[in-house]
C-alpha cells in the first residue's frame, strides 16, 4: 500500500493509467494438469495458483473444472489467490484440472514517461517489511550485502544503486541451466556460480536490493512468444520489481535482458506485454495450509498424498492470441 503521495490525481496517472497508452496482448491462457497414479483410498490435497486481475492484467477464467470440486482460497502474506481440491479417499488414479482463462496483458513502464512523478511515496509498515526481509534462499546479509555496498557505493538514490545492481547481475550473471544447482533461487549459489535462471538471477538482485535497503519484490508466472500466436509453454518465468519513492514499483527483467542484450535499458523499468503473472513471493504457507515446507515459490501445482508431497503431476500449459494480426504486432512494436 502507498501513502505520502503527492496528491490522489498522481497517485491515479502513476499507478493506474500507465498501461493505456501502451502495447496490450489480449489472449486464452490454459493452465492444465493430471496427478497420476493415486494410490486408491487415500487422502488428497492439491493447489494450484489462480490468476488474478490488477493494474497491468485483467484476468477472466472462462471456465475451471477438475474431477474433485475446487475452493478458492487466499494465502495472507502476499494476497496470492488458489485453487484448492480434496478428497479424503481418492476412487481414481488420475485427477485432471483445467482452468481456460481469457486475459489482457498490459506493458508496464515507469521509466522515461511523460507523467508526473511521485513525491517521497512508500509503502505501509508491513509490505515495508515484508519486501526488505530475507527469505530462506535469499539471504540480505554476507555476501550479496557486501557485492551490493561495493556496486552501489556514491549512488545518491534508491533509483540510482538498484541500477548499478541490475547492471550488476547483468554482466555477472550467465543464463545457463547446465548441471544442478539452478533454478532454486538460491542467492550464494548464483554468487558461486554466477549462471542460472530467472528465479536465480532476480533473487540476487532482490537480496542485493534489499540489503540496501531498496523494498524488492518477486513474480511469478509464463511467459509467451512473441513471435507465435499459439503454442505450449513449456515452462515458467520470472521476474521482480523494486521501488522508489518517486516512481512506484518499478519493473525489472534481467534474465530476459540477458537474453536480447539489446534491450538491457529496456527491462530497467518495463514489463513487455508478453506474460501473465500468477503469484508472488516466497516461502509460501497455502491455504489450507499444507503439511510440508513452505513453497519456494508457487506457480506449478502442489499435490500431497496422505500428508506427503507428491510428485506425480504432469502439467500442459498452453496460450493462443485473440486476435493474432494485432496482438503480435502491437507486441513487437512495444521493445
Amino acid at each position: 500500500m502507498l501513502r505520502k503521495l503527492a496528491s490522489p490525481l498522481v497517485l491515479l496517472l502513476a499507478l493506474h493509467c500507465p498501461a493505456s497508452a501502451q502495447a496490450s496482448r489480449n489472449f486464452t491462457f490454459h493452465y492444465a494438469f493430471t496427478v497420476k497414479d493415486v494410490p486408491t483410498g487415500q487422502r488428497v490435497h492439491i493447489w494450484f495458483p489462480a490468476a488474478r486481475s490488477d493494474d497491468y492484467q485483467r484476468v477472466r477464467a472462462v471456465s475451471a473444472k477438475g474431477d474433485l470440486p475446487l475452493k478458492k482460497t487466499r494465502e495472507s502474506r502476499f494476497g496470492n489467490e488458489i485453487y484448492f481440491a480434496e478428497t479424503s479417499k481418492a476412487k481414481s488414479p488420475d485427477l485432471h484440472f483445467e482452468v481456460v482463462y481469457d486475459v489482457v496483458r498490459h506493458e508496464h513502464l515507469t521509466l522515461g514517461l511523460s507523467r508526473p512523478r511521485l513525491q517521497n511515496a512508500s509503502l505501509d509498515k508491513k509490505d515495508n517489511a515484508l519486501y526488505l526481509s530475507s527469505d530462506k534462499l535469499v539471504p540480505i546479509t554476507g555476501v550479496p550485502a557486501e557485492l551490493a555496498a561495493q556496486v552501489s557505493a556514491g549512488k545518491d538514490s534508491q533509483l540510482a544503486k538498484a541500477r548499478a545492481i541490475y547492471d550488476y547481475v547483468f554482466a555477472n550473471m550467465s543464463y545457463d541451466k547446465s548441471g544442478t544447482g539452478w533454478g532454486h533461487g538460491d542467492v550464494l549459489y548464483a554468487c558461486n556460480a554466477k549462471k542460472g535462471n530467472c528465479t536465480d538471477f532476480h533473487s540476487l538482485f532482490i537480496a542485493m536490493a534489499r540489503s540496501q535497503g531498496i523494498p524488492a519484490r518477486f513474480e511469478i508466472g509464463f511467459s509467451l512468444p512473441t513471435d507465435k500466436t499459439s503454442a505450449e509453454i513449456a515452462g515458467y518465468h520470472c521476474w521482480a520489481e523494486f521501488f522508489s519513492p518517486q516512481n512506484g514499483w518499478v519493473p525489472v527483467d534481467i534474465s530476459e535482458a540477458w537474453k536480447h542484450p539489446e534491450k538491457k535499458d529496456y527491462f530497467f523499468g518495463g514489463h513487455d506485454a508478453d506474460r501473465i503473472q500468477f503469484s508472488m513471493g516466497r516461502d509460501l504457507k497455502l491455504n489450507p495450509a499444507q503439511q510440508g515446507e513452505p513453497l519456494n515459490y508457487f506457480v506449478y501445482p502442489y499435490v500431497e498424498i496422505d500428508g506427503k508431497e507428491y510428485s506425480r503431476v504432469s502439467t500442459a500449459f498452453s496460450f493462443a492470441d485473440a486476435d493474432p494480426d494485432r496482438s503480435v504486432a502491437a507486441t513487437h512494436g512495444s521493445n
